[in-house]
């Protein structure tokens, strides 16, 4: 081969990794970067790697890349390998794939003692391909049919979470019940509330700001200690390793700082559970081809809406994502657009260049290269094929018993997902079958498991 794997083909694209490149050997040669991490995230949106002395990444690993073991995108959460998938097994021997490392997502970390980080693709170690089951680079092949088309994909992703003074450790060994929130009333916005965890969340804000991320705010959000950090609306690529990277942030900066954060989409029954809404355009010769409400903003938003059902996997992708879908919880539970209405899974935000699509569905617990992979799947297809979204509902969609549910259970939305045609054609039958069978042993393993639930409620009185 002329290249090595994962090269970038475009001029423009290798001039920018060329300066990056450049800008972290410099650093080396300061001493001011002895380490660097070169990272991926599995299946559930983890961050996984290695750490590199920096002398000897400059030196070698920069050009040639660097080798993990293929399990890490067959295991479960655990870090078990899990029996029958198709990519990586016992039977292969669990060999290597090859990561090589994207330039432009190059950072700096400031909460990190002298540390680069570097987001990777994932290549085929033989042929040199690129790993489709990858979630980067499936949400990489709907860029290039975005691009086909001639747009440009823009977009956010509003991250909540729920924080507490407990540390990790002593959560775990509490069983993670009885945690203390940060918060002891509902704080949505309220300031008071807020300057009480600041200590942590100013914290957060000036290490991103200093790493690199354009930051934009935090706010309180409706649960006891629930809050949100939001960066700058960017290409969507960009956006899904901010996001990716912005969870590794504040976890390791909640462990240094003696508490706990969690994404878990409904960690409390009774509250409100922690959402991650994606903020959608596409910008066509400079301009948000969605401005004026156009053809192109109207197909998009009926493919997306079109596609729910079987893309519900990539958006609520665990046991717990389908508890958060409670009405009245400020969590959509129908399929419904509307202009500013937070009661429907589709809001209209935003006018002339800033007009965009949110979609309220997915959960903080969605890998963003998976959600943005589906989201944008579904609304290129609405373009190619002129699918119109129904009238825009005015009201409480909450009450609106008629409107179409979205899918209330993993299993249901494993099922929408395994035998689905659109999804098979999108991504490629071979990746369904990967993921069926990832979202399939979450299920199962949850179905083993005896719950504090049940005890509580049978063990004595049946």
């Amino acid at each position: 081969m002329s290249e090595k794997p994962g090269s970038p083909q475009s001029l423009k694209d290798r001039m920018a990794h060329a300066a990056k490149l450049r800008e972290l050997e410099q650093q080396v040669q300061m001493g001011t970067v002895d380490t660097v991490i070169a990272a991926f995230t599995d299946h559930y949106g983890r961050l996984m790697g290695k750490r590199f002395d920096a002398n000897y990444f400059v030196e070698s690993a920069a050009a040639g890349g660097t080798h993990a073991c293929n399990y890490l995108l067959t295991v479960d959460i655990e870090m078990e390998p899990t029996p029958g998938y198709k990519f990586a097994n016992w039977e292969l021997g669990y060999g290597d794939f090859h990561l090589v490392p994207d330039f432009n997502t190059l950072k700096i970390l400031s909460w990190q003692e002298k540390t680069a980080f570097v987001h990777c693709d994932l290549f085929d170690d033989k042929t040199h391909s690129p790993i489709a089951i990858g979630p980067r680079a499936i949400l990489l092949k709907q860029l290039k049919a975005a691009s086909a088309l001639g747009f440009e994909a823009l977009g956010a992703s509003e991250l909540e979470y729920f924080a507490y003074r407990n540390t990790y450790k002593s959560a775990a060994k509490k069983g993670y019940a009885k945690l203390e929130p940060m918060g002891w009333y509902l704080e949505d916005y309220n300031l008071l509330q807020g300057t009480r965890q600041e200590f942590y969340t100013r914290e957060v804000r000036r290490h991103l700001r200093a790493s690199g991320f354009a930051v934009e705010s935090s706010k309180g959000e409706w649960g006891l200690g629930q809050h949100e950090v939001n960066v700058k609306y960017t290409g969507v690529l960009e956006m899904a390793d901010n996001h990716a990277l912005l969870k590794q942030c504040m976890k390791e900066i909640a462990d240094q700082a003696g508490v706990s954060v969690t994404f878990m989409a409904k960690p409390h029954h009774g509250q409100a559970g922690s959402s991650c809404h994606i903020h959608l355009s596409l910008r066509k010769d400079g301009k948000n081809a969605f401005a004026g409400e156009t053809n192109e903003f109207r197909w998009f938003l009926g493919g997306w809406m079109a596609h729910v059902p079987e893309m519900m996997v990539f958006y609520a992708p665990t046991i717990n994502s389908y508890k958060r879908f409670e009405d009245m919880s400020w969590a959509p539970t129908r399929i419904a657009w509307s202009r500013d209405n937070r009661t429907a899974g589709f809001r209209v935000v935003g006018a002339d260049q800033s007009l965009r699509v949110e979609c309220r569905i997915p959960g903080a617990d969605a890998n963003p290269y998976l959600a943005f992979a589906a989201s944008l799947a579904s609304g290129l297809d609405g373009i190619r094929n002129k699918i119109e979204p129904p009238p825009q509902f005015e009201g409480d969609v909450y009450a609106a018993r008629t409107l179409p549910r979205v899918p209330y259970t993993l299993e249901h939305a494993i099922d929408l997902f395994e035998h689905n045609e659109f999804a098979k054609a999108q991504f490629g039958p071979d990746v369904v079958e990967h993921y069926a069978h990832f979202f399939r042993n979450e299920q199962k393993a949850f179905e083993r498991v005896v719950t504090d639930w049940e005890r509580r409620r049978y063990f004595e009185r049946i």
